[in-house]
C-alpha cells in the first residue's frame, strides 16, 4: 500500500491500483471495533505484498506480523501465537500446506486463509479438507481480503463465548469464578461482589478479548424491564475493579473502549 500526493489530494494505493474510498472508510470503521486486540500472521514469499498487505491490516486495527517463508512461519506461531494465518501456498523450504498440514498435526486449530494463483476446484477442495479456514485467488481485492478475516474471527469469537458459557467454572490465570457456587478468587482469595457485579464479571469473562457495548451488557445483566442507565453498567465495572485490584489505566483483566464499552483481557478458560 503506498501513499501519494497529487494537487494537494492524498491518494493511496495497493498493488499499484488507486485504493477505493469505500475501503478507506471500511478499514477507519474497522479500526473502531474489536479488532484492536487480534493478532495476525501473513506468510509470503512476496516482499512487495507483505510490504502492501501489513500496513493495511494495521491501518484496521489489527496487530501484524510477517514470514517470508514455510519454516519462519512455524517459528513465529510458536512466538506470537496469532488469532489467524494469511497463508501463502507456494514459498520455499515449506510450502503453505506443508505449514498447514504441520499445524494441524499438532491440534494447532488457529484459522488459516490460503493465498494461491492456482485457481482450480481440486486446489480447493484440498485445501479445506486439509483443514483451510478459507481460500483467496491472487490477485485479490484487499477489501475482500479484509472482509474474509473479519468474519472469521467473529465465528472464532462466537464459538468461544458458547463453548466458555458451558464451564460451570472460568479460569484465568489466578482469578477464578464458579457460577455454581457464585464465588470469585483471586490468588486463592476470596473476592466479595455484588450480584450484578458477579454476573457481569461471569459475562465479560465468557467473551474474552471481545468489545461488549454498555448497551449489550445492560440487556444482558439488567433486561429492558430495569429502568437504569448504562452508567449502572460503569459502576459495577468500578466495583469489579476495585475488588481486583485492577488499575484502569493500565488494566490487567478489564479494558475500557473508548465510545464502546469493555473488553476482558486475558484468554479464559473453562473447567
Amino acid at each position: 500500500m503506498g501513499i501519494h500526493r497529487c494537487n494537494s489530494a492524498t491518494i493511496v494505493t495497493f498493488a499499484g491500483r488507486p485504493f477505493p474510498p469505500e475501503l478507506l472508510f471500511a478499514v477507519q470503521l474497522a479500526s473502531m471495533t474489536e479488532n484492536s486486540k487480534h493478532t495476525l500472521l501473513i506468510v509470503d514469499d512476496e516482499p512487495d505484498l507483505l510490504a502492501e498487505l501489513k500496513p493495511l491490516l494495521e491501518r484496521s486495527g489489527y496487530t501484524v506480523f510477517t514470514a517470508a517463508n514455510g519454516a519462519q512461519a512455524l517459528t513465529a506461531v510458536a512466538q506470537h501465537a496469532p488469532d489467524l494465518i494469511i497463508l501463502d501456498m507456494l514459498m520455499p523450504q515449506l510450502d503453505g500446506r506443508s505449514v498447514l498440514r504441520r499445524l494441524r498435526q499438532d491440534d494447532n486449530w488457529t484459522p488459516v486463509i490460503l493465498l494461491t494463483q492456482v485457481n482450480a476446484a481440486s486446489e480447493r477442495v484440498l485445501s479445506l479438507q486439509e483443514g483451510a479456514d478459507d481460500y483467496l485467488n491472487k490477485p485479490f481485492d484487499p477489501l475482500e481480503l479484509l472482509a474474509r478475516v473479519q468474519a472469521i474471527l467473529r465465528r472464532t469469537s462466537r464459538a468461544t463465548a458458547v463453548a466458555l458459557k458451558q464451564f460451570p467454572q472460568l479460569t484465568s490465570g489466578n482469578l477464578q469464578l464458579n457460577r455454581q457456587t457464585r464465588q470469585v478468587t483471586l490468588n486463592d482469595q476470596s473476592i466479595e461482589l455484588t450480584s450484578r457485579a458477579f454476573d457481569l464479571l461471569a459475562y465479560l469473562m465468557s467473551h474474552p478479548q471481545e468489545v461488549i457495548t454498555r448497551d449489550h451488557l445492560l440487556d444482558e445483566i439488567w433486561g429492558w424491564a430495569y429502568a437504569v442507565s448504562t452508567r449502572a453498567v460503569d459502576m459495577r465495572v468500578a466495583e469489579i475493579r476495585k475488588a481486583l485490584r485492577d488499575n484502569a489505566n493500565m488494566p490487567q483483566f478489564i479494558e475500557t473502549v473508548v465510545g464502546q464499552g469493555y473488553r476482558f483481557l486475558p484468554t479464559v478458560q473453562g473447567v
